[in-house]
């Protein structure tokens, strides 16, 4: 008998819902201190995972969850650039 395949696990870092990899949206911090969203899932850097409702992106900006997963201090400027991608990631899914 054939045994399901592997799907990998991941968990919001705001509502801490497990669910598959692909689910996810994940926010990369680059090497070179470079925030952005990463469609590919395999971008090198420092990553967190956040669910694909606005209700998580907003919970995150009072309580500071992706700065603190991706060990940054995160300014106003780059919170707006990440709400900017997250919007056109949005779209074409």
């Amino acid at each position: 008998m054939l045994r399901p395949k592997h799907k990998p696990q991941r968990t919001c870092i705001v509502c801490r819902e497990v669910k598959d990899k692909r689910d996810l949206i994940r926010v990369v911090r680059t090497p070179a201190g470079q925030l952005m969203i990463d469609p590919t899932g395999k971008a090198n850097g420092r990553g967190a995972y956040l669910c694909r409702q606005t209700s998580c992106w907003e919970k995150n900006l009072p309580q500071q969850r992706l700065a603190q997963a991706l060990k940054v201090t995160l300014t106003a400027e780059e919170l707006a650039e990440l709400q900017t991608q997250l919007q056109t990631e949005l779209s074409k899914a």
